[in-house]
């Protein structure tokens, strides 16, 4: 019986798997944690390859493949990996007993044509898409506790799920009419591999918008808010700074409604949810309030006849958008108080 609290990380070079090894090592919970990478450039231990960790202790790096992950004693392995590496990694991982929480796209999806026509990747085997739980706690944490497989959500998409499911719970939505998503990230979002369109000069003083109606998480949030393609309208941008997702939403209600009732609804469905925080009617969150944190900050404003909404949804993309997450899904995994190591 492999210890869930033996943890391997795979994928440790990139934004995320850097943000994931910052929280790891610093976690009560966990027993040991290895790192594995494709090159390990000679290095022995993360603080070798990362001098950040010098005196976080000598977790070991090892050489990336399937057999020596499964090798180990490790009992849950999390993979900040491409969307094709975690789709061929992943299986052999739960075959071995592991369970597994990918930070990739590769098991957001219960059908395989979703992921390869938005992903433009062969999908992966069916079964384990149908196994994978969806890793957004504040909706889903019964089924995440039991799972072997939990697919961590896309940045944007926790920011724009979360300010809206309630909404659409609710029923409060004017059907046949568009809500618009209009969100901007961080560059750290695109990854770290080198693209001229990333560079310094090309992002500084600069704002763009990208990906316009093409965007790989607007299934995410068309499957778990339950609108249609065609009420949706999901733009995002590139802003000039490291960190941090503002997601503004523009809501038309189907009936009038007060400020007082919506601040109500929201606070009502994450009741007891200490990651999402909801601000008070008319008040807005900004980014600088919710960067290096696992924290969704949501506000709103409502028009005079009650009818447009505007909501601003903000969170720290490589924390409750990726790396945080993940941890927040880890610990309900063992079970334990969620906001462990993330606060």
């Amino acid at each position: 019986m492999r210890d869930p609290r033996q943890v391997a990380v795979v994928g440790v070079t990139g934004y995320t798997g850097l943000e994931l090894a910052r929280i790891l090592l610093r976690h009560p919970a966990v027993a040991s944690a290895t790192f594995y990478v494709r090159e390990t450039r000679g290095a022995h231990c993360i603080a070798e390859l990362f001098p950040q960790f010098r005196g976080w202790g000598q977790a070991p790096l090892r050489p990336l493949s399937p057999e020596a992950v499964t090798a180990s004693a490790a009992g849950t392995a999390f993979l900040a990996t491409p969307h094709e590496v975690s789709a061929e990694l992943a299986p052999a991982l739960l075959e071995a007993g592991l369970r597994v929480v990918d930070l990739s796209g590769a098991f957001r999806f219960r059908a395989p044509e979703t992921f390869s026509s938005w992903y433009k990747l062969p999908a992966p085997h069916a079964g384990y898409l149908g196994e994978a739980v969806y890793g957004l706690p504040e909706l889903y944490s019964e089924d995440i506790r039991k799972a072997r497989l939990v697919a961590n959500p896309g940045c944007y998409a926790t920011s724009v799920i979360l300010a809206l499911r309630p909404l659409a719970d609710a029923g409060i939505l004017a059907s046949g009419q568009n809500v618009v998503c209009d969100c901007k990230s961080g560059a750290s979002g695109a990854g770290k591999d080198p693209r001229r369109d990333l560079q310094f000069v090309e992002v500084d003083e600069n704002f763009k918008a990208y990906n316009l109606f093409s965007h790989r998480h607007t299934p995410e949030i068309l499957e778990h808010t339950g609108l249609g393609e065609s009420e949706l309208i999901f733009s995002t941008h590139l802003l000039p700074l490291a960190r941090g997702i503002l997601s503004t939403i523009y809501v038309p209600l189907r009936e009038p409604q007060s400020p007082d009732t919506i601040e109500a609804l929201y606070r009502k469905f994450y009741a007891g949810r200490t990651m999402v925080r909801i601000w008070p009617a008319g008040t807005l969150p900004e980014l600088q309030h919710v960067a290096h944190t696992n924290f969704c900050d949501i506000g709103f404003a409502l028009d005079k006849p009650g009818q447009r909404l505007v909501v601003v949804s903000c969170l720290d993309n490589l924390g409750k958008g990726a790396a945080g997450q993940a941890v927040q899904n880890f610990n309900h995994l063992l079970g334990i108080e969620e906001k462990t190591a993330l606060q």
